[in-house]
């Protein structure tokens, strides 16, 4: 079994900072892509930012504000958020593409999601 537990939301006023963090543990033997999404009320889950051995990759409504990076000594990603805007609002959650076995497939797993809220 793996598990990703996020920690690092809140509540922030406009323009200010936040940094998530998600760690993965249980049964690691490698792992892939790793990523933020975010739900807001009302909407479906979208794409935040990924990143893999080969780079990042963010939605265009957060690239320039939004950095993702990970640590990969512990199974960790990070999403730095400045400049917050009342949109970003939304309950985060950390993707990762694990495999528990030399033989197995890459297989995503998904947090319990992190409540941020951007209000003055």
């Amino acid at each position: 079994q793996v598990q990703l537990v996020e920690s690092g939301g809140g509540l922030v006023q406009p323009g200010g900072s936040l940094r998530l963090s998600c760690a993965a543990s249980g049964s690691i033997f490698g792992i892939n892509a790793m990523g933020w999404y975010r739900q807001a009320p009302g909407k479906q889950r979208e794409l935040v930012a990924t990143i893999t051995s080969g780079g990042t990759n963010y939605a265009g409504s957060v690239k320039g504000r939004f950095t993702i990076s990970r640590d990969n000594a512990k199974n960790t990603v990070y999403l730095q958020m400045d400049s917050l805007k009342p949109e970003d609002t939304a309950v985060y959650y950390c993707n990762a593409a694990v495999r528990t076995c030399t033989i197995c497939n890459y297989r995503d797993y998904w947090g319990q999601g992190t409540q941020v809220t951007v209000s003055s």
